[in-house]
């Protein structure tokens, strides 16, 4: 018997090739189970600035692959840094053109912060995610402080204690499936 696969799209919130932020979601594609195929988007920088004006007349191109992407997934995942204090103007960008839109209502979703210190930006993304009504709990939340330490230049992650909450992140995420 075949199971289904099970559609994840993950969005970095850093527009930074190669990212900590990006090294966390492909670590977590390599150590899900088979069932699950992840899409990792690392294009953030190419939606256009947010404008109610277009949102729901005519969308720019970018912004409906962008939200068809998310209508698509069987979940999501949002791994991103915090920058001053706030999560990043093209995260946020991103996710103001789905304001309008229904898209991650329900949608089970994982959330990581991954920064120097993340805790505002953790919980900015929290409140977003919930005022979209994206479908998450406490065991599919997590701050990873001080990243730089915690994760080489390959993207293997180098602290233990990383490694659990990680694991367990992964856990928690697919059993929501």
């Amino acid at each position: 018997m075949q199971t289904k696969t099970i559609k994840i799209f993950a969005i970095t919130g850093s527009t930074r090739r190669n990212s900590s932020n990006y090294k966390i979601l492909k670590y977590i594609s390599e150590n899900i189970k088979p069932k699950f195929e992840i899409e990792i988007f690392e294009d953030l920088a190419d939606i256009p600035h947010f404008n109610p004006d277009l949102d729901t007349e005519n969308p720019p191109k970018e912004v409906k692959e962008f939200r068809n992407k998310i209508n698509e997934a069987d979940g999501i995942l949002i791994c991103t840094p915090e920058y001053v204090f706030s999560l990043p103007g093209s995260l946020k960008n991103a996710l103001e053109w789905c304001v309008s839109t229904t898209i991650f209502s329900d949608k089970k979703t994982g959330l990581i912060t991954a920064s120097a210190s993340g805790e505002m930006g953790h919980e900015q993304l929290t409140l977003i995610m919930k005022t979209l009504e994206a479908e998450f709990q406490d065991e599919t939340k997590l701050l990873i402080q001080g990243i730089r330490g915690k994760i080489d230049e390959e993207g293997k992650i180098i602290n233990e204690e990383t490694k659990v909450a990680l694991r367990d992140f992964i856990y928690n995420f697919e059993k929501q499936f």
